[in-house]
């Protein structure tokens, strides 16, 4: 998983969701499993 100061590009591919979890952001791509980031 990476930490990035910003989701933007991750969050337009296809099949991803930003999910809110113990006050931090997450992206999670159901169709690629290895793109996952955290930012904050």
């Amino acid at each position: 998983m990476k930490v990035r100061s910003s989701l933007r590009g991750l969050k337009r591919k296809v099949g991803s969701i930003v999910v809110r979890r113990r006050g931090k952001l997450f992206v999670i791509n159901k169709a690629d499993r290895r793109q996952k980031a955290r930012q904050g």
